[in-house]
């Protein structure tokens, strides 16, 4: 059954195969990592031959260390010294002949040697066995007894993580198929060596700077599918396991629709995503309405000096579709952090929901959430409650704009002239102007001065007011109380009554 499980990638990888040859352990991960090794002019397959005695196969001793400084993939000069070099005993040796030969298991052999060998020696026996041309599968195995033998301390950690680390760069910088590198992280864990969240993050990252952005797709995707585990080197960090991570990169890249459909997919294909992803997807959701928002601010500037058409009805409703399509994106993955999370994270869900409602300029649904986060005991800014109080002024939303501002009765001066400001803009740009004007007589009674810029606003949005309906006793109001505070100047009226071809001059 070996036999015939063994043919296939031997013939696949170009090797010579003999039905003489007897095989040791079935191991597929060798001839990804290490196909062959070349001694002299002999070649062999790296899940070896056994009692295949060629003489070609011992390792010659002082003569072939040197060849430790030749392995790229690794930056041994921080393990490896002149010193170590020249205090290897012949212990070391025979331990790197025998495990050579593969006539015996790693195991039984590093047992026999125990005592003859230091633990500066293992150490060397795992770099010797990482370096291109040899049974990488080999240095797993001697870690793999390390550990059982309890000898793997900080240092020992650190090189094994350094040759797998050079080894899944050579993966990736060779092409090889993503469930290579998936398969090189299972490997790991089979030996007690769980990757780190800093490893996978390398290969993501390596992907992703090679612009093979589908295969770190591909990667995260596998790796979620084999149920990858890995330690986490730094939970403040909070990219959320590689599905987070992964949703961050495109981020990085403006890529914030990507980020949340990464996400989503995953989840609806039935794979098990991160909780924290969904958190960063909620925040990709919320830069993603911010982009449109600003986006619509520019369209409306072009619009109002003539650069542009305004906006037909059709296109209107597209907006707004794809803004409801994004926020009932962010309320699915809002959902799913309640479920699967702790409930440490409901403030921060609310917080996002928060922000995609203000992004999305839903004043209803903002004041709504304001309140749902003061139940809960996480109340927002106070900046967010004036900020959701401009949005619902500028839709006039009388009740919403009452119910925000019974919180001012009990601010200070300086926080209730900043809530009027806010309100009085949030007029402005619904085009209230009556409303606006009302707000900077009440903050004239309140002894507050208005900017300048809205002053000017509110009096030229009048102006235009009293061509479309007559009515100028707004504009006149807020002239005398403008004035009584010294705000502006006396101004001269002037009335034309077309029916009796009368002018009337009147002084402010």
């Amino acid at each position: 059954m070996a036999f015939a499980r063994g043919t296939a990638p031997l013939v696949e990888l170009g090797f010579p195969f003999s039905s003489s040859f007897s095989f040791r352990r079935y191991r597929f991960v060798v001839p990804r990592i290490n196909s062959t090794r070349l001694v002299g002019s002999c070649s062999r397959v790296s899940i070896a031959i056994r009692n295949h005695q060629n003489p070609c196969f011992l390792v010659p001793r002082r003569s072939r260390i040197g060849e430790f400084r030749l392995f790229g993939s690794v930056e041994l000069d921080r393990f490896i010294t002149s010193k170590d070099e020249a205090e290897m005993s012949e212990g070391f040796f025979e331990a790197i002949e025998e495990l050579e030969r593969m006539a015996r298991e790693p195991c039984d052999v590093l047992e026999e040697m125990n005592d003859r060998l230091s633990a500066r020696e293992l150490q060397l026996v795992l770099v010797y066995f990482s370096q291109e041309g040899r049974d990488s599968w080999c240095a797993l195995e001697v870690f793999e007894w390390l550990r059982k033998e309890n000898r793997v301390d900080k240092e020992t950690m650190e090189l094994m993580v350094s040759i797998m680390c050079g080894w899944v760069k050579k993966l990736i910088e060779s092409e090889h198929v993503v469930g290579d590198v998936v398969d090189l992280l299972v490997d790991m864990d089979c030996v007690g060596l769980k990757p780190s969240f800093s490893m996978i993050e390398k290969v993501i990252s390596s992907y992703w700077e090679m612009g093979e952005k589908d295969r770190a797709v591909l990667f995260v995707e596998e790796a979620l599918r084999r149920g990858i585990a890995y330690t986490v080197d730094d939970e403040e960090s909070n990219k959320g396991g590689p599905t987070g991570y992964l949703a961050w990169k495109m981020m990085g890249d403006g890529d914030y629709l990507g980020a949340v459909k990464l996400v989503i997919d995953f989840k609806e294909s039935g794979l098990k995503p991160e909780v924290y992803s969904y958190l960063i997807a909620m925040t990709a959701v919320v830069k993603e309405l911010n982009e449109i928002a600003k986006a619509l601010r520019k369209l409306k500037g072009f619009m109002k000096v003539g650069l542009i058409a305004e906006l037909d009805v059709d296109n209107v409703r597209l907006i707004e579709k794809y803004q409801s399509d994004l926020l009932e994106e962010g309320i699915r993955l809002s959902n799913w952090v309640i479920e699967e999370g702790s409930s440490a994270l409901s403030g921060v869900v609310q917080e996002r929901l928060l922000a995609m409602y203000i992004c999305a300029g839903r004043g209803l649904d903002a004041e709504q959430q304001l309140w749902e986060m003061k139940l809960v005991g996480k109340e927002a800014d106070r900046e967010l409650y004036d900020i959701v109080l401009a949005i619902c002024a500028s839709q006039k939303e009388v009740n919403a704009v009452a119910r925000l501002l019974t919180r001012m009765q009990v601010t200070s001066s300086l926080h209730r002239k900043k809530t009027l400001s806010w309100l009085l803009r949030g007029y402005i740009k619904g085009g209230h102007f009556e409303d606006a004007s009302e707000t900077v007589i009440k903050m004239l009674n309140f002894g507050y001065s208005p900017e300048y810029l809205d002053r000017a606003a509110v009096l030229q949005g009048l102006r235009k007011g009293i061509q479309l309906s007559g009515n100028v006793e707004p504009y006149l109001k807020l002239c005398k109380c403008l004035s009584d505070a010294d705000l502006i100047g006396p101004c001269l009226l002037y009335m034309y009554i077309s029916r009796h071809k009368l002018w009337i001059v009147k002084m402010l």
